[in-house]
């Protein structure tokens, strides 16, 4: 249905010279198979596969606009169609034709269904019930002008210039001895977009044949199934084979063919992880610490810079970022930076502050402490005032909190800066530069305030984005760019570019490495009345129209922009960055959880990404050690992906609950990329298993490096561990009985005598133990012996239930000992 779509909104692709934004579709392209069939004009098309089993019957229905006419086609196609199949298709186009033929000027308009009805009357009468109620109706700038429905009750005269869609169709038929229910049941469908001219009909889309022949296709096998078939035969279309074994053939072939580059790739990679290992070459984990100390802090450099007040009262000095406490009649400064916590509770018409400080042995960093430089000084740990003016305590506690908070948001942008790569310096265009407007950028700038779009532009040595406040700038040089990405929207609200980068740079106040500009295709739109709207509509027609347009559009200027960048970047000053716009795969992709939410994740050339839900992922394959995937067997819908890289000290990517349809497209996608993969039926640890490998890898290498994760070996050292275990037989036992002996080898052994068997053991293990009786009696005499038969009623219900739970665990362990009533199999 895409694809189709897709061909429609681009003439081109039909060798038809229309400008693309004249052309629409209709409604979404409908395709019918597999027993399920809709013949009404809003049928939609379903999510499952089309069916090419024999008598399989497949309906094709297209709708397109031009310049807000519309016009319909229909055909179906038949596979190793029957007798009954080859009759119905041929009565059908009979009477299609004739349907047609009677659209001439004067004609009522219910005589094309008359002359439909009649040919199926005379020639098959068993198809009339089957008959479609209807055989078209007007068309034009509606797809259905329900007032000129040709039926056998519209009196209306045809007149020239008008146009119809004409529709026969026969459904729900049943073909002969089919036990399968998606080609038991069939239905038929022709539709032609007809003119009515002076001098007759004009059919607008006979150009698309209908007849058997060309739509009928065969793959059954003529010759005898005995006889072997030649696959390479040069006897054109003549040549026939049997379907369903030709396909289970190529599935083993390529299965098999997948395992054997498999196991090479196997060698292959555990000979470079070797050399890799041997040289060192374990990668470098990103370990940027910038630690302030704040020992070195002083709130006033100078004891006559303290401000000096006549009250004694709580103080925040935002200019020197300090706190003013009156203590023993002096204001005694403590850098904010200091402070932990402040909190302020009321009680009793007073306001109780109390402020704890970072110190030695709270749980602070040593080297963010002046322990070191003061070791012998006393740090006061906490502090707590009374005060009675409410309003200035909880003024006093909130600027506290409102300083702390600006100190810790600037020495966390200091600290990300300090781990930033000093960038060459953005060198603007003499010229107009590349440019593209009205974009959204994601990491979005920081700060309160109405968010603006902005432009990007490319210039000699970088991209600038800009918006109309002058503090939101970001530079993005292309010797930073590691990918570069454009993903057009097709099922998606946005088109964006998105720009992977090599080191981090600063978007406000964030740092990232991934930075993207989006533009949005849609507009959000809210229907104000309750009523559903149908799907002919006209103003849901022209809303769908005004939306694709838009998309279009949107899609063109993203492809010019990608385009003319290309060109810049072959230019012999940066064609050594081997720069390029990578576009996602689409039919490729799958779900997936990479982080909390399912995304939709597909690959590129280099890359696999998700680029719509942030965080976002961005996945170099060259950089892909091994992928393991887990919880992959029979019965599981979902499976997980475990990415590992070549940098061991990297953490390994999980992609969790991936739908097990994508699984052999997944396999067929890595082993053409030269990815080794394994299959394991769990999750595996991977940092206590990557931690293994670093601190030994030699012993790692030794034992056949990444094969541990090979699943059938696994399976093939257990089942020689079985057959050496069945072949071991401990000398301390004694020699089993004839009679077991006859149990455990005869297969044929009689379930019933088996079962008497079971029920004599099971009656000798209950003589064994005892009965209520018995215990009842041992604990009346245990009461005599220790004189408390005279005790209450409670405590010997309690030795009661006591004894009682003694017996039921021997039984409970009598039981576990039984033998199982299922008959033995070997």
């Amino acid at each position: 249905m895409d694809d189709a779509e897709t061909a429609i909104l681009d003439p081109s692709r039909a060798k038809v010279k229309l400008q693309a934004d004249n052309v629409d579709i209709c409604y979404p392209p409908v395709f019918q198979s597999g027993g399920v069939y809709d013949l009404r004009p809003g049928a939609m098309s379903n999510d499952d596969h089309l069916c090419y089993d024999t008598t399989g019957v497949i309906i094709c229905a297209i709708g397109a606009r031009y310049n807000i006419y519309c016009s319909n086609v229909a055909r179906t196609y038949l596979i190793d169609a029957d007798r009954v199949q080859e009759k119905a298709y041929k009565v059908l186009m009979k009477a299609h034709e004739v349907a047609i033929e009677a659209l001439r000027v004067g004609n009522s308009m219910s005589a094309p269904f008359k002359a439909a009805f009649s040919i199926v009357e005379k020639e098959a009468p068993e198809f009339l019930p089957h008959l479609t109620k209807s055989v078209g109706a007007g068309i034009g700038i509606e797809f259905r002008e329900s007032w000129l429905n040709l039926n056998a009750k519209n009196d209306r005269l045809i007149k020239a210039g008008m146009t119809f869609n004409v529709t026969v169709g026969l459904h729900n038929l049943q073909a002969q001895k089919q036990t399968n229910p998606k080609t038991r049941i069939f239905s038929l469908l022709l539709a032609d977009t007809v003119v009515v001219r002076q001098k007759g009909p004009e059919n607008a889309t006979g150009s698309c044949t209908k007849s058997f022949s060309d739509v009928a296709y065969s793959f059954m096998n003529e010759e005898p199934e005995e006889q072997p078939q030649t696959r390479t035969g040069a006897s054109g279309v003549e040549v026939v084979y049997s379907k369903t074994a030709l396909r289970s053939d190529n599935q083993e072939t390529k299965e098999e063919l997948r395992r054997q580059h498999q196991a090479e790739l196997a060698r292959a990679k555990n000979e470079e992880t070797a050399r890799r290992l041997a040289a060192g070459g374990l990668g470098k984990a990103d370990d940027h610490t910038c630690m302030r100390k704040v020992g070195e802090i002083n709130a006033y450099h100078n004891v006559d810079d303290i401000p000096s007040s006549a009250q004694l009262k709580l103080q925040v000095d935002q200019k020197h970022e300090a706190v003013l406490l009156p203590i023993y009649g002096l204001l005694v400064p403590f850098h904010i930076s200091t402070v932990k916590t402040v909190t302020s509770q009321q009680d009793g018409g007073h306001s109780y502050i109390r402020l704890i400080f970072n110190v030695p042995g709270a749980g602070f960093s040593v080297n963010d402490l002046p322990a070191q430089k003061f070791p012998r000084s006393i740090f006061v740990k906490e502090v707590s005032f009374r005060s009675s003016d409410i309003r200035h305590s909880n003024q006093v506690v909130q600027l506290i909190k409102t300083l702390r908070r600006q100190i810790a948001q600037r020495e966390s942008e200091k600290a990300e800066r300090a781990t930033l790569v000093t960038q060459e310096k953005l060198q603007l265009s003499k010229g107009r530069p590349i440019r593209l407007s009205d974009l959204w950028i994601r990491p979005p700038f920081g700060g309160r305030g109405r968010k603006m779009p902005g432009t990007l532009e490319g210039h000699t040595n970088g991209f600038l984005y800009s918006t109309m406040k002058a503090d939101e700038k970001v530079n993005i040089m292309y010797g930073n760019i590691k990918h570069a990405f454009f993903q057009p929207a097709e099922k998606e609200m946005i088109t964006l570019v998105h720009f992977h980068l090599r080191d981090y740079i600063m978007v406000g106040t964030k740092k990232t490495k991934d930075v993207q500009f989006y533009m949005e295709v849609m507009e959000v739109v809210q229907t104000l009345g309750g009523g559903r709207r149908s799907m002919y509509d006209p103003d849901e027609i022209e809303e769908e129209q005004q939306e694709r347009e838009r998309k279009n559009k949107i899609n063109g200027e993203f492809q010019a922009f990608v385009k003319r960048m290309t060109e810049l970047w072959e230019q012999p000053q940066l064609k050594n960055l081997e720069l390029e716009f990578d576009i996602p795969f689409r039919e490729l992709g799958f779900h997936g959880v990479p982080n909390k939410s399912v995304a939709f994740i597909v690959p590129t050339v280099n890359c696999l990404v998700e680029l719509i839900e942030t965080p976002f992922l961005v996945v170099t394959l060259s950089e892909i050690e091994v992928i393991n995937l887990e919880r992959v067997g029979l019965g599981q819908k979902a499976f997980d992906m475990a990415v590992v890289f070549k940098d061991f000290k990297k953490d390994v990517l999980r992609i969790d609950a991936i739908p097990s349809s994508s699984l052999d497209g997944i396999k067929e996608w890595m082993n053409s990329l030269n990815i080794k993969y394994y299959e394991s039926r769990m999750n595996l640890n991977w940092r206590p298993i990557l931690k293994t490998i670093l601190d030994d890898p030699e012993k790692f290498i030794e034992d056949g490096g990444w094969e541990f994760l090979n699943m059938e070996a696994s399976d093939s050292d257990s089942e020689k561990s079985e057959e050496s275990d069945e072949g071991y037989e401990p000398s301390d036992l004694e020699e089993p009985s004839e009679s077991e002996e006859d149990d455990s080898d005869d297969e044929s052994v009689v379930e019933s005598e088996q079962d008497e068997e079971e029920e004599d053991e099971e009656d000798s293990e209950e003589e064994e133990g005892k009965t209520w009786d018995e215990l009842e009696a041992e604990a009346r005499k245990e009461d005599k012996e220790t004189g408390d038969e005279s005790g209450s009623e409670d405590e010997r219900r309690r030795r009661n239930v006591k004894a009682t739970g003694k017996a039921r665990a021997s039984e409970v362990r009598g039981s576990r000992a039984m033998p199982s009533k299922r008959p033995k199999i070997r």
